[in-house]
């Protein structure tokens, strides 16, 4: 039981972009967008260096480089920051006359132009396909978790170890507080919560009330206008205790489809509680 909460532990605190490059995905904005100036300008002192010695064409796919190293890494922000630095510094290090932001041949022009749209198309295009791979990736990660929770629910017999499972697999899979509130004959008899968060009574009244009518009760909206906590019932057949499933969501940081997960981890939680039930009420 140890063992099992410990690796959903780490989970909770895990993030799917955390192994992105240079790590800082999800590092604070002004630092995200100075590390794109920084490779802007390395980009830019190699080009000039380069330049000064060599007569290389299309020297201005240089920065193109940090344009897609920032999309990948530093988030959409930072890549087009990157994409209007390297165009700018194209224009005033590399085209005639240098130092200064003035172009004489029209051909340069185009040239600038061009730079600066082939970083908003690479800027877009690094950006989706990165955020394309974290959707994969937290998608693999949860079938993972839920594989590992049912197998861990179905080998425990005892109501409040699976009750904690179910608890650490949810914070794991959204990262947000969990409560499983059970209650029996209109009671509740347990409470078991993942997360610094305190229940208060209007937050009891929307788990029963999601009990009371089957149906899911979302935060904000009545008849819970004052709990933080979307409620989903957790339908079992025989007559013991039956469950209610919390999660305290963001409101900015809303998962588009929460419920498909919550119900598979739902229907494997009612199993178990309805085999508890049964096992305790044989004669």
């Amino acid at each position: 039981m140890a063992d099992v909460n410990s690796s959903l532990q780490q989970d909770i605190t895990s993030s799917p972009g955390a192994d992105s490059l240079f790590g800082l995905a999800d590092a604070p904005a002004g630092v995200r967008y100075l590390a794109s100036f920084a490779m802007t300008a390395f980009a830019t002192a190699v080009a000039v260096g380069v330049d000064s010695q060599v007569a290389i064409p299309n020297i201005s796919l240089i920065f193109v480089v940090p344009v897609i190293l920032g999309a990948v890494g530093l988030g959409l922000g930072p890549s087009l920051s990157s994409a209007i630095l390297g165009a700018l510094a194209y224009n005033f290090f590399l085209t005639e006359p240098r130092h200064t932001l003035i172009v004489d041949d029209p051909a340069n022009i185009w040239a600038i132009g061009l730079l600066f749209v082939v970083g908003l198309i690479v800027s877009g295009v690094a950006f989706t396909s990165r955020r394309r791979a974290i959707e994969a990736a937290l998608l693999r990660r949860q079938a993972t978790m839920l594989q590992t929770y049912s197998r861990d629910v179905a080998g425990i017999d005892n109501a409040k170890a699976i009750v904690s499972i179910t608890c650490h697999t949810l914070a794991a899979l959204f990262q947000v507080p969990v409560v499983v509130i059970l209650v029996l004959d209109g009671k509740v008899v347990s409470v078991e919560k993942v997360g610094d968060v305190a229940l208060q009574e209007a937050e009891i009244e929307a788990a029963q009330s999601s009990l009371a009518t089957g149906l899911v009760v979302s935060a904000g909206i009545y008849p819970a206008l004052t709990s933080r906590f979307d409620f989903w019932p957790v339908k079992t057949t025989a007559g013991g205790a039956r469950a209610a499933i919390g999660l305290a969501f963001d409101p900015e940081e809303r998962p588009a489809a929460p419920s498909t997960s919550v119900d598979i981890v739902g229907r494997f939680l009612a199993l178990a509680l309805d085999r508890q039930h049964f096992r305790h009420a044989r004669p």
